[in-house]
C-alpha cells in the first residue's frame, strides 16, 4: 500500500512537471504570434500575386502564358520563405 502511494504520488509530480514544462512563457508566446504574423502577411502577398498572376490570362483555356507561370512561381517563392522565416521564429520561441 505504502509503495502503490508512493508511485502515486511520484507520477502526479511528474504529471505537474510536465505540465509546467510545456506553459509557455509570455516572450515565447509573443514571438509565436509575431511568426505567425510573418506567415499570414506572406501568404496573403502571394494570394495577390497569383490574383495577378490569373488577371494575365483571362482565357479560361488550361493554357497559362509564360508570364502567368512565372509570376505564379515568385507567389510560391514568397509563400515558402514566409513560412520558412516563422518557423525558424517558432523554433528560436521553443528554446527561450
Amino acid at each position: 500500500m505504502k509503495s502503490l502511494r508512493n508511485s502515486v504520488s511520484l507520477a502526479s509530480a511528474m504529471a505537474l512537471g510536465l505540465a509546467l514544462a510545456a506553459c509557455d512563457s509570455p516572450a515565447e508566446n509573443a514571438m509565436e504570434d509575431q511568426a505567425e504574423a510573418v506567415e499570414d502577411a506572406a501568404d496573403a502577398k502571394a494570394d495577390a500575386m497569383e490574383e495577378q498572376a490569373d488577371a494575365m490570362d483571362p482565357e479560361m483555356d488550361g493554357m497559362d502564358t509564360a508570364a502567368e507561370n512565372a509570376m505564379e512561381d515568385k507567389a510560391e517563392a514568397v509563400r515558402e520563405a514566409g513560412e520558412a522565416k516563422a518557423d525558424a521564429m517558432e523554433d528560436a520561441a521553443d528554446e527561450m
